[in-house]
């Protein structure tokens, strides 16, 4: 029989799909009052890789991502969806959101995100949120899986995720 062990504290790591910077702005203050100091921010980056939100958002959306200081825990990291939703919600106009929240987290060996749809590589982990591990680590570098978005797959959000990783595993080496 296997022994069970403590799992460590994870990375909490969140992509916006915008059209309005003024509007992430908004997101990111709030999101700070919630989960603590920012400690990274990704340039913004041109998002063009679907048009799945083009009729809720419209046209030029832009993706960024930002990194939390505090670390959190990986079994109840889902709950981040909930409240991202709410956002969203509340940030909304006409019924149409104005930002997409993806939150997730990162640890030495993946990237985690949280959603609402069920597929067949989603795991329910709670209050109707599935969560999927979209890219995993090996060889120095994030590797995707059939499923991930092919947004996730670029070498500019790797870069992205290997920056974060680099500052959740300062932190770790502190922690220990």
């Amino acid at each position: 029989m296997g022994e069970i062990k403590k799992i460590g504290p994870v990375k909490l790591i969140m992509g916006f799909l915008y059209g309005d910077a003024c509007i992430l702005d908004e997101a990111m203050k709030s999101l700070s009052r919630s989960f603590g100091k920012i400690d990274y921010r990704s340039s913004q980056l041109d998002f063009s890789y679907t048009t799945y939100y083009r009729e809720e958002m419209g046209d030029g959306l832009k993706r960024s991502f930002v990194s939390f200081e505090r670390l959190i825990d990986s079994g109840s990291a889902y709950k981040t969806k909930l409240e991202t939703n709410i956002m969203e919600k509340k940030l909304s106009e006409n019924g149409k959101r104005r930002i997409n929240i993806d939150p997730g987290y990162i640890d030495m060996a993946k990237l985690v995100l949280f959603s609402t749809k069920d597929y067949v590589h989603r795991v329910s982990v709670g209050s109707g949120i599935f969560a999927e591990v979209t890219l995993f680590y090996k060889d120095g570098r994030y590797n995707p899986w059939p499923w991930t978005y092919p947004d996730y797959k670029t070498e500019e959000y790797s870069g992205i995720f290997d920056s974060v990783r680099e500052i959740y595993r300062n932190r770790m080496v502190k922690c220990t």
